[in-house]
């Protein structure tokens, strides 16, 4: 054996090491992500139903807003009131809010200030709401979200039942077109192949913490205590720096999968799922170079190399056996890990067989959020977000 097939073939091995460990991670987090209804069972019955505001911003929601509002309104819990802010939208968002608050006196319909400079436009939306807001807790939704009548009761008790701080649910992904079924997946992926949630409760180490803006329950307290939102003011990836600065001030978080009770259909086509997670890839790294760079490199020869080498042996390169059967083990842990969190959050299983095109745009994705953010030319539902502070490390 040569030293470049042994180079090869002990790169792969490192390859199929790696997703071996990736692997134990997805199977620890089958056990660690506790179904949102099932852990409800589980709390005492509470003496006192906290109030609870339900925060909305909407930003030209017209398709989603009446649906989400609802939902929302149809909830089962005894004491909770829904807030929507209109953030400047351009379509019949605010006409629609209205006419549902003429309805329900829940509902209580606000308009957007201007938006102050250094602020991004969705958490000044969600500061001004929890400044109005009533509520001992404060649940933080997305208007193009959907909920079980049970989804706040069942929240609700469970924050209380385990003295927790901020919990998270993750709602089920409606992905309808190819485009959809090849990036969406990618996010829930990530959390479920990467941070093992037995760990990350365990510690205060901010890269091993999970969030989704989408379904947000926090305590009053635990939101004034952390800075609310004017402490994350210009952080594209708002739920996540959130989370951090609560796991941070040694509070009590939990992430629990709320896929029966909220459903989202985050983008529905390619070119929207493509710019939302450009907008959150390089932010969700903290904005930090190195790592990220490292990370994102990293990834493109974990998934996609074992898949070259077996497409060069198959057009005759001379490619070791030993090689080849390691690129084959890796391709093998691969479908496996992507089959494990594919199915955890009810996304057809035969998405796993894209994994080496999904992971390609990703990578696309990954320096093309970088490069944009590097040069101050993000944008977000026709806003510009300001220049990050990159950090090195």
């Amino acid at each position: 054996m040569n030293l470049l097939t042994f180079s090869l073939t002990n790169q792969l091995a490192e390859v199929a090491f790696f997703l071996a460990v990736l692997v134990l991670i997805a199977l620890s987090n089958l056990k660690a992500l506790k179904r949102l209804e099932v852990l409800a069972l589980q709390q005492p019955r509470l003496e006192q139903a906290p109030r609870v505001s339900i925060l909305v911003p909407a930003r030209d929601e017209e398709k989603t807003i009446v649906q989400c509002i609802k939902s929302l309104l149809a909830q089962d819990y005894p004491d909770f009131e829904v807030l929507a802010l209109d953030d400047h939208s351009e379509d019949h968002t605010i006409e629609l809010l209205d006419g549902l608050a003429a309805q329900d006196s829940r509902l209580r319909v606000l308009n957007g200030q201007a938006l102050p400079a250094g602020w991004l436009g969705k958490h000044w939306a969600c500061h001004q709401l929890a400044a109005a807001a009533s509520g001992e807790l404060l649940l933080f939704t997305d208007a193009d979200t959907r909920h079980h009548p049970n989804a706040l009761s069942e929240a609700v008790g469970v924050l209380a039942g385990e003295q927790a701080d901020f919990l998270c649910a993750w709602p089920r992904q409606e992905v309808l077109t190819w485009g959809e079924w090849l990036v969406v997946p990618l996010i829930y992926w990530a959390f479920f192949a990467f941070v093992p949630l037995a760990l990350a409760y365990r510690t205060r180490i901010t890269a091993l913490t999970v969030a989704i803006g989408q379904f947000m329950l926090i305590r009053r307290a635990a939101y004034q205590q952390v800075g609310g939102y004017a402490a994350i003011r210009n952080h594209t990836a708002d739920d996540l720096a959130l989370a951090r600065r609560v796991k941070t001030a040694g509070l009590r978080w939990l992430a629990l999968d709320g896929g029966n009770r909220v459903s989202c259909r985050m983008y529905t086509n390619f070119g929207q799922a493509f710019q939302g997670v450009t907008k959150n890839l390089f932010p969700a790294f903290d904005y930090r170079l190195l790592p990220y760079l490292f990370v994102w490199t990293w990834l493109g020869i974990v998934f996609l190399e074992p898949l070259v080498v077996q497409v060069a042996a198959k057009l005759g390169a001379a490619i070791p056996p030993s090689a080849i059967g390691m690129a084959g083990l890796a391709e093998a842990l691969s479908l496996l890990l992507w089959g494990l969190a594919l199915g955890r959050f009810r996304f057809p299983l035969w998405i796993a067989l894209a994994y080496p095109l999904t992971v390609g745009l990703a990578v696309v994705i990954a320096f093309r959020s970088l490069a944009l953010n590097l040069a101050g030319k993000a944008t977000w539902k026709g806003r510009a977000l300001e220049r990050p502070t990159i950090r090195w490390f």
